[in-house]
């Protein structure tokens, strides 16, 4: 048994994986943290929306997306089932989020309780604390890298 990470585009999402994505972020985001919201926002299916998951034995364990969002890259729906946190999973997955994205800028808005683990990555607040569906959450951004000289 091991964690296997995985990257796919909408249109290569299987029912199966699909369905399980989706029953994680309910399981998380809807039910555990009691945010009543449509997480099927539409934006899961776009054309350059990519999605990382790690998948142990057929369970998702942990997922993010990545959006083509303009002129930046945005990384949301970070979650990770409550049986496999603290495992590291949410630091692999920014970790392949970031090899994707590689020069392009980022952001993401943070819980705000999460925001020193993020700024690991390269993220710095980027504007006032919002609160979203009842939790206090950071705006931040990764600004693309500069070449070396």
């Amino acid at each position: 048994m091991h964690d296997e990470l995985r990257t796919a585009s909408f249109a290569d999402l299987d029912a199966g994986t699909l369905y399980a994505i989706l029953k994680l972020r309910s399981d998380v985001f809807v039910v555990e943290q009691e945010c009543a919201y449509a997480d099927p926002d539409g934006r899961d299916i776009e054309p350059g929306t990519r999605h990382a998951w790690i998948e142990r034995d057929g369970e998702i364990r942990a997922y993010l997306r990545i959006l083509h969002d303009g002129d930046v890259q945005r990384i949301g729906r970070v979650v990770t089932a409550k049986s496999a946190r603290g495992a590291g999973l949410a630091g692999r997955l920014l970790d392949e989020a970031l090899k994707i994205i590689g020069n392009r800028p980022s952001v993401l808005d943070a819980q705000s309780y999460l925001v020193s683990f993020y700024t690991k990555y390269g993220y710095e607040p980027s504007g006032p604390e919002f609160v979203e569906d009842g939790i206090p959450h950071v705006p931040m951004l990764r600004a693309a890298p500069r070449p070396a000289r």
